[in-house]
């Protein structure tokens, strides 16, 4: 199962996002991800160029809750050259953007209400969503299995599970390394941490958000084997020390 470090709080990029990405390096973090929202349009353009020095694979969420903002979102999204595009509910006008683009699409299944963002939706509505995202094209879903209002989460990542042979990615609130393991054991490809990391929920007796992403790189490197059904060196940083 992949780790995907989100160097977003409360589903904002951090203002230091710059930084954090320091700390990263070294570590062995092969995914991260932010929103496009919390910093400058520039930043989000450095943010992204040094993510692909490093090597690692790029995520743009979108938060948005209106279809133009979302689009708006998606064109960001194609205009840095992001590998995944996740997030966002309104998939024919995506597909329609991200077409002839090397970007990945992986929409919120479920209904997405708010910000920061809260699902609505039982396990046949997640299952009929992750069935019409693959019909219609899309790479795989975004599901925010903990932000659930309406079930059980680990009963929504099974629903979506043997409704998709897309890329499932679980995201939001995930902020133990037991959710990471039964997140791993209901058959997730990936799972999204942000929040958790800076909040040091992950390995509440370390002080460093390093701590914290060597907890989750473990964490999912000890979990069960995930579905088969998937897609396809530096100098280590001064510790950036956890803000409360």
């Amino acid at each position: 199962m992949d780790f995907i470090f989100m160097l977003t709080r409360d589903d904002r990029t951090v203002t230091d996002c710059l930084d954090v990405l320091d700390t990263v390096r070294g570590l062995g973090v092969a995914h991260l991800g932010f929103k496009d929202v919390g910093v400058e349009p520039a930043t989000l353009a450095r943010l992204h160029r040094e993510i692909k020095d490093m090597g690692a694979t790029s995520y743009l969420e979108v938060v948005s809750t209106t279809r133009d903002e979302a689009l708006t979102s998606v064109r960001r999204a194609i205009d840095l050259g992001v590998d995944r595009l996740m997030g966002g509910t309104w998939i024919d006008d995506t597909l329609a953007l991200v077409a002839g683009t090397s970007v990945e699409y992986l929409p919120f299944v479920g209904e997405p209400r708010g910000h920061p963002t809260r699902l609505a939706g039982g396990p046949d509505r997640i299952a009929d969503d992750c069935r019409r995202a693959e019909t219609a094209g899309c790479a795989g879903v975004d599901l925010l299995a903990y932000r659930a209002t309406d079930a059980d989460p680990l009963d929504l990542v099974r629903a979506a599970r043997a409704a998709t042979r897309g890329h499932l990615v679980v995201a939001g609130s995930i902020t133990t390394t037991a959710r990471i393991a039964a997140v791993a054991a209901a058959g997730a490809d990936a799972l999204t941490i942000g929040s958790a990391a800076f909040d040091g929920s992950l390995r509440p007796d370390a002080g460093t958000l390093a701590a914290q992403l060597r907890a989750a790189l473990e964490a999912v490197g000890s979990a069960p084997a995930p579905s088969p059904r998937r897609l396809g060196t530096g100098q280590s940083p001064a510790p950036h020390t956890l803000v409360p």
